[in-house]
């Protein structure tokens, strides 16, 4: 496959050598469970290169001993697509925010930016920690008024953040292969708790995935992995893959992959799927 001189879109990365045609996956990754594709250890490899080489992250990954800030590990995702120029390349993704913003050169955007400046989340967000501090004060003084404004206060906080979480999780629509899409609420009403768990639509392979069918780009191949130290609660490892989250992504990665064809889910790995089977 013939390598572009230039990116032919601004998250679109070429490989450093050509890709020979019979390397390519006959079928897309199935994300539950699975062995790299030799493209997507390429893949991975490159963009880890670039980490290692990134000298202007403001984040704390743990991993050198002069940065300052909470040690934070994340999960990077990347994608092997063919671009509608017919060239071989791929996406990079993160999960969630890096350094304090969901947008940085080489990775593909979120599905829904809440961080512009004068959106609805800030404002809410603003709302929810003035009751906090109002909340905190009237603690303080201990009267029966101050009480009985406290118990109004809590009430008012919960239903402002129930009423946010809503209106944050009706931004996120979900693309498919064949255009179709779906909104995060719809997605998950199918599922046992019917509602969407805090950060879904967030991690890195729907971002990959929906960058794909936005632009028209044939997802061929894909794997995500752990960068940096592992919260005390988890176990992730640096540098090591890691299959696709089912609570937050299951639900969304089976309506995005309909019509798709997967690898073979492993034999353990099927019980555990029963729940995709309707979809995939």
């Amino acid at each position: 496959m013939k390598v572009p001189t230039a990116p032919e879109n601004k998250f679109f990365i070429p490989f450093d050598a050509p890709i020979a045609a019979g390397s390519l996956p006959e079928k897309f990754t199935y994300p539950f469970d699975y062995t790299p594709h030799p493209l997507s250890l390429l893949a991975a490899a490159e963009l880890q290169q670039y980490l290692d080489a990134e000298a202007n992250w403001e984040h704390n990954f743990g991993l050198g001993k002069q940065q300052a800030g909470a040690v934070i590990g994340k999960m990077f995702g990347v994608l092997v697509v063919r671009s509608t120029q017919n060239n071989i390349g791929y996406l990079a993704a993160f999960s969630g925010k890096l350094a304090g913003s969901f947008h940085h050169a080489r990775f593909v955007p979120p599905v829904f930016d809440s961080l512009t400046e004068g959106s609805f989340l800030n404002i809410g967000m603003a709302e929810l920690t003035r009751l906090n501090q109002e909340i905190s004060t009237l603690k303080k003084l201990k009267t029966t008024e101050s009480l009985a404004r406290i118990d109004l206060l809590l009430k008012l906080r919960k239903s402002n953040s129930v009423a946010l979480q809503q209106k944050l999780f009706d931004q996120y629509h979900f693309l498919n292969r064949s255009g179709t899409e779906k909104s995060l609420r719809t997605i998950f009403q199918a599922t046992a708790n019917s509602n969407p768990p805090a950060g879904a639509g967030e991690c890195a392979a729907p971002k990959l995935l929906q960058y794909a069918f936005q632009q028209h780009m044939e997802p061929l191949a894909m794997a995500e992995f752990w960068w940096g130290l592992s919260p005390k609660t988890a176990t992730w490892k640096h540098k090591h893959f890691y299959p696709a989250c089912r609570e937050k992504c299951a639900p969304i990665l089976a309506h995005m992959l309909t019509g798709m064809d997967l690898d073979e889910k492993p034999v353990s790995e099927q019980a555990a799927a029963l729940v995709l089977e309707a979809v995939f």
